[in-house]
């Protein structure tokens, strides 16, 4: 099949710039053989913030980053973006990882396709 990268600028909340592009990487990763990687960077560093707390009947990007990971999809977190926002390792979802440009620099070229929200 194919290597996606997914890269995500938008916050968590706001727009749905951010949920777009992981309801399609949950769809991706889903199907046998693809293999899908998501950076988080500028806003969306905050989609890996553990703990999120959303009224009832709003989607929860904490809750949607678990099947990816669950299906052995990985999740970078831009560590300056992170630092800038005051988030700790501690504070990011289980499965996701504090990450650097050079991670990212890694990924998109690994990827087959790269799709920017």
């Amino acid at each position: 099949m194919a290597q996606f990268l997914f890269i995500l600028n938008g916050p968590p909340y706001g727009n749905e710039h951010s949920y777009n592009g992981l309801r399609l990487a949950d769809h991706l990763v889903r199907h046998e053989g693809n293999e899908v990687r998501v950076f988080l960077i500028g806003d969306a560093a905050a989609c890996a913030k553990r703990g999120q707390k959303v009224p009832q009947g709003f989607y929860n990007l904490e809750l949607m980053l678990r099947p990816i990971v669950r299906h052995q999809g990985q999740i970078g977190v831009c560590a300056s973006c992170m630092d800038a926002r005051g988030m700790t390792d501690a504070e990011l979802v289980e499965g996701c990882q504090r990450s650097s440009m050079d991670e990212l620099t890694s990924w998109t070229l690994w990827a087959d396709k790269v799709l920017v929200f």
